[in-house]
Order: structure tokens, then sequence, then C-alpha cells
């Protein structure tokens, strides 16, 4: 192995810009001969030229469709800077031997407080009475809407990590917990301290909705007009996991009609958001530029656990988080 380590040169590859310093990630290869590089590249065909000679591949939002993956030709791990994988052709990679990792447990904290946040701007109402003070508004009528959190109903939609994480924070306001998932028992939930509902359920009764699914065929636009339907005029959700879940034209109708009360947005069906884009310029909506998962801790974290995954395929060991098997 040590022998190994002096004669084999390992390229690694990023497939796009994350943050402007890599040395979390070569302080991971340090014992490895590697040639870092950061792809510049701006078309899928200057990306398989990048690429197709890597044996390891770091990849941040960068499509990594079949049309790619077949064109690599040494690489036997892409290593996805993140929890979510849907950027990369996971069939395609298994197919051609090539480890997909992910990050999985690098954001947890900071995801659930900034779903927190984003419920408590919209259900206080926080952005608005900024901006009113900003602008030399002082209303003393109070004929705006705000709501207290005791007692109300508050739904997951998705209970993995992050919602976990989130509901042992949420327990001191007092809510009422539900959770909608048709993968986890109700025996799992219950130990969570929250109660199994079903899809129209949780949608009809909840004060308060966080999303937190993954995005795939199934998931893909679920928050749709019919759902909006069911929910309270009161209503108030927030979505930090994936903006393809959310039909963004049904929530926008929605918004402006007043069939819900309000939405905190970190993630969108189009990244950056366009400028004109109606969600831009509704007072009931707060927005951010999916950036729950960012701290000074994570992004440390999330480097240098990314970079983790590569190193251990490439000395002949699973990747910490492996997402498939090969």
């Amino acid at each position: 192995m040590e022998e190994d380590k002096l004669t084999t040169i390992y390229k690694i590859v990023v497939t796009d810009e994350i943050g402007t310093s890599y040395e979390n990630e070569k302080n991971v290869f340090r014992d490895l001969d590697v040639e870092f590089i950061v792809s510049e590249s701006t078309t899928q065909e200057e990306l398989i030229e990048d690429c197709k000679d890597a044996d390891g591949i770091l990849c941040n939002l960068s499509p990594m469709p079949k049309e790619i993956i077949q064109e690599l030709d040494k690489c036997k791990v892409i290593s996805r800077y993140g929890i979510g994988v849907d950027n990369v052709d996971i069939e395609a990679c298994t197919e051609k031997g090539i480890w997909v990792a992910n990050v999985k447990d690098y954001c947890l904290h900071e995801v659930s407080e900034h779903a927190i946040a984003l419920l408590l701007a919209c259900a206080r109402n926080i952005v608005g009475k900024h901006t009113h003070i900003k602008r030399g508004v002082w209303d003393k009528r109070r004929d705006d809407q705000a709501f207290r959190f005791y007692g109300k109903n508050m739904a997951f939609v998705g209970f993995g990590s992050i919602a976990r994480t989130m509901i042992k924070k949420l327990k001191a306001f007092g809510l009422n917990i539900m959770v909608y998932d048709p993968f986890v028992s109700e025996e799992d939930i219950e130990r969570e301290g929250a109660v199994k509902v079903e899809w129209e359920f949780a949608l009809k009764n909840a004060d308060f909705i966080s999303i937190h699914l993954p995005y795939n065929e199934n998931t893909k636009n679920i928050f749709d007009s019919a759902a909006f339907s069911l929910m309270k005029p009161t209503a108030v959700i927030v979505n930090t996991s994936r903006g393809g879940v959310i039909d963004e034209n049904a929530l926008i109708t929605a918004l402006e009609e007043r069939r819900i009360f309000f939405a905190g947005l970190d993630v969108f069906a189009k990244e950056p958001i366009d400028v004109d884009n109606p969600l831009m310029m509704l007072d009931n909506c707060v927005l951010t530029d999916h950036s729950a998962w960012y701290s000074l801790e994570s992004f440390k974290e999330l480097k240098t656990k990314c970079a983790e995954n590569v190193r251990d395929v490439l000395v002949g060991n699973k990747p910490i988080y492996p997402i498939n098997e090969v």
C-alpha cells in the first residue's frame, strides 16, 4: 500500500465550485498523490472532458446524467456535497461500477433550525413587520394576522433525520405533532412523540406544515392545487427539502388568492430563482437562498466528509455513506 501511495497519482475533480477554498478536501487526501482539479466547465461536453479520466469526483449541484457517467473511464466514486443525490444517475453509476455517496448527517441542526426560523417568521409575520418599521410605519391597530404556537397542529411530511431533530426542538412550543410518511411505522413515529396520519388528514388539519421529502418521481409536485385546496386558509407551509416537491404555480396561486396564509421557502423549482418569479412580489412569502444547510461548522464538515468518501474508495474501502452497492 505504501508503494501504491508513492506511484499512483489519483485525479480528483470537483464538478462545480463550492466555496473558494478546498483545504479541507486536500487535507483528507494528504497521504495520497493527488491531482486536484476544480472544473470550470459550462457545458456537458466540457465536464466530460474534465472528468473522463478522473478516479474520484466531488459533485455539488452539477447534473451527472447517464450521458456523462458512460464517458467516465476510470471513476470509482462520485461523492455528493450534500444529502440529496437527485442530480446523479445512480442506476447508471451502479451499472458502471461506480460508488455513489453523500453526506447524510452534516446539517441536521442547521436545516432543522432554519425550518423553525422560517416557520416563526411566517406565523409571526416578522418580515412584514420589519419592512413596515423600516418604511416608518408603526401599526398600532393590530388587525394583522399572527398566531400563537401553543396547541396548534404541526404536520411533518417526510420523517427523516432532519424532521426528527426538528421535533425535539419544537416540543417546548406545545404543538400537537403529526407525521405523514408511508415508509415509517406508527411505532417509530410514536416513539418520537408524534402521531402517524394519512396525507389528506395532515393537509386538512395542520396549522403548520414542514416538508422533508426527497425529490423523485413519486414526490414531484406532490404539493399541487388539490393539496393546497385542502389546507386551512391560515396554514403555513415551510420547505427546506427540494423545490420540485411543490408545484410552484399552484403555490403562487394559493398565496395570491389567500387560500393559505404564508409560505417559507429555502428551495425552488429553479435555482437561482428568477428575479421576475411572482414569489418575489408576494408579501406572504419568506424566501432564503437554499442556505438552510449552511453554517461555518457544517460547511467544514460537509467538505471533509465528502472527500473522505472518495479517499476511502480509492484506498480499497467502501465510502462512509454509500447510496448504492457495486
